[in-house]
């Protein structure tokens, strides 16, 4: 009986699995929100601590890098050891580190302490996609996917409207710390509410961790992030050359990994879950592909917000709600309908995403400013219901095939993808940006050109999804892979 066979075999519902969903799901919430969040309060961090741009953009860039560095090693040590367990110690520190955040009496302790949150971040975050493959089988890990899609999407555009009502409610040169203070009693409560609810992990025999692997990715990953979130003062001009450097580094890795495969020693990272696997490599692409997009937009529509039209953190959050409702509507449902339409509802999200965001881009350009942003309403929220039908969906068709017990690496694998993808939009959107404003003040035109170049990234995804979508149609008419095919694939086929 192969593994994947096993892994069903012994399957049986927790009663108590949907309870210990929305633990890691607050959990899920509060570290992507917190990639956010933060960008609002940039201007009152800088003015309570003293710091220069460069040093309060590292607030944010160095979060998001060492959440990044984490994800594949996190999800390998959480398949072979525990993934309760992991999660909790994270978790844990992640609030830890939150407290150390608010309470940071200067700017140097303040990057320090977020970058050990981004780092318990990272090592929480593939469990819960782990965790949800785990805990569910057949359409209830779809609908259970949908509902980690819209915490995904949400998390994300909610994210500068809870940093600018914390802002509004805290008032005062310290207000900024609350920003970090609200993950400390509701990840305390996570906590509390995990260790009741989450279940252990059944060790299986592949202990073993790939140390040169983890050091080889983590250099190759480092290596092509680094210049992307020094971009703000010149870092891609400065360090081009970590580049090649870092792409040298991810061809050793994988090489390496190919070979561990061959001699039966378990890898950090399968190859083969890119290469026999069926959706996971296309899964994958277009994750990364539409979070260049997706992350980056945000950011130019707060310098669009505030800086051209003069609007408080608040009402510039409050601006792009739409977007989060739409993505939360649509999350939940598409979860329920992933198994019947497949990858043709990504097809349509990226769609509806694109004409959402393309025409408001042309309101917010054409319309008078006094009316513009309740104008584009209707068309932000038709492109978060279409973002709502991408993310959970994809996820869903990505992983679905993983066997469990390599789960926790295929969706760290998965989600450093979106981190890199996340990693170019924020930098290059709002470069382009400030590029078209120059001394012009125009802020409208700055706007089209920012979201048409995010555009351009979720329309490279719609063109691999629209790919994927036809030859899921001609295997269904006998061209292609049958489900038996993959379930004996190499993957699936090693023995427990």
């Amino acid at each position: 009986m192969t593994a994947s066979a096993q892994e069903d075999a012994g399957y049986e519902p927790d009663p108590r699995r949907w309870r210990a969903l929305w633990v890691t799901l607050v959990a899920g919430f509060m570290s992507l929100l917190d990639v956010s969040i933060v960008v609002v309060a940039l201007p009152s961090v800088q003015r309570g601590l003293h710091a220069s741009p460069a040093q309060v953009q590292w607030v944010v860039s160095g979060y998001a890098l060492s959440f990044a560095l984490a994800l594949v090693t996190a999800g390998r040590l959480g398949d072979a050891l525990d993934r309760r367990r992991i999660f909790l110690l994270a978790l844990s520190g992640f609030v830890v580190f939150s407290a150390a955040c608010g309470a940071a009496p200067s700017i140097t302790l303040l990057i320090a302490a977020r970058l050990a949150q981004g780092l318990a971040a990272g090592f929480m975050a593939p469990q819960n996609s782990a965790l949800i493959q785990q805990m569910f089988r057949g359409a209830e890990r779809g609908r259970a996917f949908g509902f980690f899609g819209a915490t995904v999407g949400i998390s994300s555009a909610v994210g500068p409207l809870a940093g600018g009502m914390i802002l509004a409610l805290a008032d005062g040169a310290q207000g900024w710390r609350w920003v970090f203070y609200v993950n400390v009693p509701i990840g305390i409560l996570a906590v509390l509410l995990g260790r009741r609810l989450l279940p252990r992990t059944r060790r299986s025999g592949r202990g073993h961790v790939d140390l040169p692997g983890v050091l080889l990715l983590g250099l190759g990953v480092l290596a092509l992030m680094f210049p992307l979130v020094q971009a703000g003062s010149g870092g891609i001009g400065r360090l081009w050359w970590l580049f090649p450097a870092g792409a040298a580094l991810l061809v050793v890795f994988a090489h390496r990994q190919r070979r561990l495969v061959a001699r039966d020693i378990p890898p950090l990272l399968d190859p083969r879950l890119f290469t026999t696997l069926r959706g996971y490599a296309v899964g994958a692409g277009v994750g990364t592909l539409y979070f260049v997009g997706f992350s980056g937009v945000w950011l130019v529509f707060a310098l669009f917000y505030q800086d051209g039209l003069g609007f408080s953190p608040f009402r510039s959050g409050l601006a792009v709600t739409p977007f989060a409702l739409g993505s939360a509507c649509a999350a939940a449902i598409a979860g329920r309908l992933v198994d019947r339409l497949g990858r043709l509802l990504t097809v349509g999200g990226l769609a509806g995403v694109i004409v959402g965001l393309g025409g408001t881009a042309l309101v917010l350009r054409y319309a008078p400013l006094d009316i513009a942003p309740w104008v584009a309403a209707p068309l932000l929220f038709l492109g978060g219901a279409g973002s709502g039908c991408v993310i959970s969906p994809n996820i869903t068709m990505t992983l679905r095939d993983v066997p469990v017990h390599m789960a926790g690496a295929a969706g760290g694998a998965l989600q450093t993808g979106q981190r890199l993808g996340a990693a170019v939009g924020t930098a290059a959107l709002p470069g382009l940006f400030y590029l078209v404003l120059g001394g012009s003040d125009d802020y409208r035109g700055a706007l089209v050109v920012a979201l048409g170049a995010a555009l351009v990234g979720m329309a490279a995804a719609l063109a691999l999804a629209a790919f994927d979508w036809r030859r899921d149609r001609r295997s269904r008419q006998g061209h292609g892979t049958c489900p038996e095919d993959v379930a004996n694939s190499p993957v699936h086929a090693r023995q427990a």
